[in-house]
């Protein structure tokens, strides 16, 4: 049915696709997978993966090119992520729903992942021109003191399952022009989607005479980003994932005086007011809460309601899930808005969440099922809770959203802000002391705080992150670029006396 597709992103369905950059690709010596469609359990392709000598190689080939590519001056970087953003361009449909076919992802959010690669390009073009350094007022005459941003050197990028693609690009599109080469290792849940972009990455590459800049490897399992974290040959590792994944790889990464950039869990949590837009409140809640079932790290997992308003909103949000449970199917079709979880084991997560709910005293609004059907579809899931179960302070990857109610601001926030990780957050109302207190040192602890919209779709121009337990990294726009450098203070004396800082003598 999509043969065609595949064929002209250059996946082979009849054979082994090599997880492996080019000129290594033609050996890959590591064990085959299988890339596999979650909505009804079909193979999609195969994949033969690389060794920890496959690895070395490759890491080996970065390190060359950057001693070539960190020279390059910054416009012409840029003019290659240009250029990879106009061949995305041409491919976004097809990549769109590849995306789709590997994550499970409705086709608008598919093609909505590779429109975010293409924007990132774009942000990266004019950054390639605007990697400012500081002038700083100095103390000794004659004297100059700025500071200057340097290339970092390769750079590695652990990526997950919900966002195959993106997410890579939020970091190879800033490292490239930065002056880092590019290594990668996908999730071996969507490897398809890697290697079809990988496969572009290194077209537009050859092209333009940067052969490299440009690496990836699949590997199965949690082994192959060890390799990762543990290479001094990567002076930085941007790893996004699990926060249990996310403290073993800083561990490994800060063992070796390295740096490490995560985007681990989210347990967001949107609080609605008394005030609120509550037709507003309710799309956001509902996108939030169910889009991409539930797998975004960014998706809404705790709704606060201020009890006035609590017994008719959640009447609607009832309504508004049982509508989106109608239109539960194959992510490629026309009208679906849900598609099924990446797989069996992530439903089964689910499913003891749902016992774990039920023990704790939580009350199942609507859902809490697996459908009966192939592939790996459950119901969005509805849930009243109390913030004393312990279910609700964990992150469940699937559409289970947690319904708390309050009858103050000061005490919704303490609530909100009473979980270890810290991503993504949201208040809806319409009175302004209520969004400043929210947005204020006492409000959200977490790295995102919106207002009046919810706690997904992040756009590329804003840093991208969180604190507590999400890791504290930052992605994407304003000045994340800074984690793919290194400052160089300078000092230049242009006069004919040497003094020294802090009025210190030293005669000799």
């Amino acid at each position: 049915m999509f043969s065609e597709v595949l064929e002209r992103l250059g996946i082979q369905t009849g054979q082994p696709n090599f997880g492996l950059s080019a000129p290594l690709r033609e050996k890959p010596g590591g064990e085959e997978i299988v890339s596999l469609n979650p909505a009804n359990g079909e193979t999609i392709a195969r994949v033969a993966t690389a060794t920890r000598s496959d690895y070395d190689a490759l890491v080996d080939r970065a390190g060359d090119v950057f001693l070539r590519w960190r020279s390059a001056p910054p416009p012409e970087r840029g003019e290659l992520i240009r250029r990879f953003g106009l061949a995305l361009r041409e491919r976004k449909q097809d990549l769109g729903l590849l995306v789709t076919l590997e994550t499970g992802k409705i086709l608008t959010e598919g093609e909505g992942e590779v429109q975010e690669m293409i924007d990132m390009c774009d942000f990266a073009v004019g950054l390639s021109r605007q990697l400012y350094g500081l002038t700083m007022a100095c103390e000794r005459p004659d004297h100059r003191l700025f500071e200057q941003w340097r290339p970092l050197g390769p750079v590695g990028v652990l990526t997950a399952f919900n966002f195959p693609v993106a997410v890579w690009a939020w970091n190879a599109a800033v490292a490239a022009v930065c002056g880092d080469p590019v290594v990668w290792k996908p999730s071996p849940h969507t490897p398809l989607t890697a290697i079809a972009v990988q496969k572009i990455a290194e077209q537009v590459a050859a092209a333009a005479g940067w052969e490299g800049v440009f690496q990836m490897y699949v590997a199965p399992g949690h082994e192959g980003g060890q390799w990762m974290a543990s290479d001094p040959r990567l002076p930085l590792v941007s790893a996004t994932g699990s926060c249990e994944m996310g403290r073993s790889v800083a561990q490994q990464i800060a063992a070796r005086l390295g740096r490490s950039l995560l985007e681990l869990g989210g347990n967001n949590g949107l609080i609605v007011c008394e005030s609120a837009n509550l037709d507003l409140s309710l799309r956001a809640v509902a996108f939030a809460a169910a889009g991409a079932a539930g797998q975004r790290c960014t998706s809404l997992r705790r709704l606060f309601l201020h009890r006035s308003i609590a017994g008719p909103f959640t009447e609607r949000l009832k309504k508004a899930y049982a509508g989106i449970s109608q239109r539960i199917g194959n992510p490629w079709e026309d009208g679906v808005l849900m598609g099924p979880l990446i797989n069996e084991a992530s439903v089964e997560r689910m499913l003891a969440a749902v016992s774990a709910i039920g023990e704790q005293g939580g009350q199942i609004l609507c859902g809490g099922k697996r459908l009966n059907r192939p592939g790996s579809f459950v119901e969005p899931t509805l849930v009243q809770a109390t913030c004393d179960m312990p279910i609700t302070r964990e992150e469940t990857f699937a559409p289970i959203l947690y319904l708390f109610e309050f009858d103050t601001l000061e005490e919704a926030i303490e609530q909100h802000n009473a979980v270890s990780q810290g991503l993504s957050s949201a208040i809806f109302t319409d009175r302004l002391q209520e969004a400043e207190r929210f947005l204020s040192p006492a409000g959200s602890d977490c790295g995102i705080a919106n207002v009046n919209i919810g706690t997904s779709g992040a756009e590329i121009g804003g840093a991208f992150g969180g604190d507590k337990d999400t890791g504290g990294g930052r992605e994407a726009g304003s000045d994340a670029w800074k984690a793919y450098m290194r400052r160089q203070t300078c000092t230049v004396n242009y006069g004919d006396a040497l003094p020294l800082a802090q009025g210190v003598k030293f005669e000799i």
